[in-house]
Order: C-alpha cells, then sequence, then structure tokens
C-alpha cells in the first residue's frame, strides 16, 4: 500500500464552496447546486476546524478498576475560513455577513466525480472580523461558522450534468 498511496498537498488541489441552499434532505449537493454556488478556494489564506470530535461518557462499574467509556456528544471544532481583502470589491463580504446561512462545501481531494472526499457542513455565519497589522502583512478578515446541523462527510463529489 504504501508504494501505491498517491500523497498530496491540499494547496492547489482541495476546493471549497459556499452554497446557499441544498434541495435533498440529506444534504448532498447536486452539480447544479454546486456550480450555483461561490467557489472560495483562490481568496483563502488560511482555514481552521472543519471536523467533529466526540465526548467520551464515562463508564466505571463496580466489577472493575478500570473505567470504562462509551462514545458521547459529536462536537463540531471552531471552523473559520481567513480570507484576502479585496480592494476592489466586497464579493465575500457581501456573501457571508453575520447570521448568513448556507452551507460550506470542501471537495478534499479537488473536484473528482464519484470520489467519496465531499464533506458538507450546514452553517450560519457567527462572526466576521478583519485582522488589522501595521506590518507589510496583506489584508485579511476571520469568518467564524457556527455548524448548524450534522455535517455530512465523505459523501460522493457528484458527477457532471447530475
Amino acid at each position: 500500500m504504501g508504494s501505491t498511496q498517491q500523497r498530496f498537498m491540499r494547496r492547489g488541489v482541495t476546493k471549497i464552496f459556499f452554497l446557499e441552499a441544498i434541495a435533498a434532505a440529506t444534504n448532498i449537493p447536486t452539480r447544479t447546486e454546486l456550480s450555483a454556488g461561490t467557489e472560495l478556494s483562490g481568496t483563502i489564506s488560511d482555514i481552521a476546524g472543519w471536523s467533529l470530535g466526540n465526548s467520551p461518557v464515562d463508564t466505571p462499574d463496580l466489577g472493575s478498576t478500570l473505567t470504562t467509556s462509551i462514545p458521547g456528544e459529536d462536537k463540531a471544532d471552531a471552523s473559520t475560513l481567513t480570507f484576502y481583502e479585496d480592494l476592489a470589491g466586497d464579493t465575500i463580504e457581501t456573501l457571508l455577513p453575520k447570521g448568513a446561512i448556507g452551507f460550506v462545501v470542501i471537495l478534499r481531494k479537488g473536484d473528482v466525480p464519484a470520489s467519496k472526499s465531499m464533506d458538507v457542513f450546514p452553517v450560519r455565519v457567527a462572526s466576521r472580523a478583519p485582522a488589522y497589522s501595521a506590518g507589510s502583512d496583506p489584508a485579511k478578515f476571520t469568518v467564524t461558522f457556527a455548524v448548524s446541523d450534522q455535517p455530512k462527510l465523505d459523501a460522493a463529489v457528484p458527477a457532471a450534468g447530475a
């Protein structure tokens, strides 16, 4: 397995979209819905979160000194996207104001139809904050998202025309 595995770097491969709506109750977008969304990949300077963690529940019993556990509640990590500011426009600021509702769709291995590498996060924008600096850093702002429903992980990327 080691020599046939094709490792890759996310930069230049992974694609991130914001969709305002997905019709299916499964939260899996069609190709038409994905195409109608806004691709954010080329404007993102940093990404954090976008994963689920679990808080195990201890289940000690009188019969053992070992404290066992069972899976507990799932919780989404704090999830952010940091964008470069655009001196000539405000497309992303308009798309993602505080309170905006939609879906962040991450194509982990790129837009490869049928690849089971699409994660869909139902979200609401919790905050948007500029990063100020007097240095020679590029102007940026960070959007913090609250994951508002069960994410759909490892979904198949929709086929063209599907």
